[in-house]
C-alpha cells in the first residue's frame, strides 16, 4: 500500500462497535489494545451509532492512532472521515461510487469491497488504494454476510490485483491459523472476532501481534 500512509502488509484491525458492545467491551479500551501491537492499519465500524458519536470516536481514535503511526479508516462515510482527519474511508458496494469519493476528499485513500471477480475487477479499474474480497471465510461479524469465497477465488483475486499493482485486502473469518494461507495471496488480513481471545481484552494486544505476524507484517 502506499508508504505515504505507512500501511504495510500484515493486519488490518477492525473496531466494529456492536462487536464491542455485545463483549460488553469500550471501544477505545479495544482500540488502544489493538494499537499497541502496531497493526498495518485500524479501521473503525460503527453501523448502529449516529452520526455525531460515530465522528466523536473518530476524532479520539485519529489521534490515538496518529501517536501509533498507524493509518485510521473510517467505514462507509467519507465526511466523517475528512472531518476527523482520518487517513481513509472504506466503502462498500452500496455506499457512494469513489470516484464521488474523490471529489468529495482528494486526499483520502480510499477502500474498496468486492464479493466477486466481476466487482473485483471493475474496483480495479478504478485503482483504490486497496480492494477488499471476502468473505474467505464463514464470518459471524455480519449479520447479512455475502456467500463465502473461498482460498481458490482468493488466489486469483490476489493475481489480478498483483497484475493491477492494487494491495489485495482478504476479508472475512480469518483467525490465527487461516492467516498463513490468507496471506499467500492477500497482503492484508482483515480480522475482527479473533481479535479477541477467552482471556478477553487483556489479551487482545498479544492476540493482535500474533495475527500481525501470520498475516506477514512486521513487528
Amino acid at each position: 500500500m502506499s508508504s505515504k500512509l505507512g500501511l504495510v502488509k500484515g493486519l488490518y484491525a477492525i473496531v466494529d462497535v456492536d462487536f464491542a458492545n455485545r463483549q460488553g467491551l469500550d471501544p477505545l479500551q479495544l482500540a488502544d489494545a489493538l494499537l499497541a501491537a502496531h497493526p498495518a492499519a485500524l479501521q473503525l465500524r460503527a453501523k448502529s451509532a449516529g452520526a455525531r458519536d460515530t465522528l466523536a470516536l473518530l476524532r479520539v481514535l485519529q489521534a490515538r492512532a496518529a501517536a501509533a503511526s498507524v493509518p485510521l479508516f473510517a467505514n462507509d462515510r467519507p465526511d466523517l472521515a475528512l472531518i476527523a482527519g482520518c487517513a481513509g474511508v472504506h466503502v462498500g458496494q452500496t455506499d457512494p461510487k469513489l470516484a464521488d469519493v474523490r471529489r468529495l476528499g482528494p486526499g483520502l485513500a480510499i477502500g474498496v469491497s468486492t464479493h466477486d471477480l466481476e466487482q473485483l475487477d471493475q474496483a480495479l479499474l478504478d485503482r483504490p488504494a486497496y480492494v477488499a474480497i471476502g468473505p474467505i471465510f464463514h464470518t459471524s461479524s455480519k449479520r447479512d454476510p455475502d456467500p463465502q469465497v473461498g482460498l481458490s477465488m482468493l488466489e486469483e483475486a490476489g493475481r489480478r490485483a498483483r497484475a493491477a499493482g492494487v494491495p489485495l485486502l482478504a476479508i472475512g473469518g480469518i483467525t490465527l491459523e487461516r492467516a498463513p494461507a490468507v496471506a499467500a495471496h492477500a497482503q492484508l488480513g482483515a480480522v475482527i472476532s479473533a481479535l479477541l481471545p477467552d482471556a478477553g481484552l487483556s489479551g487482545v494486544t498479544r492476540a493482535a501481534a500474533a495475527l500481525h505476524a501470520a498475516l506477514g507484517g512486521r513487528p
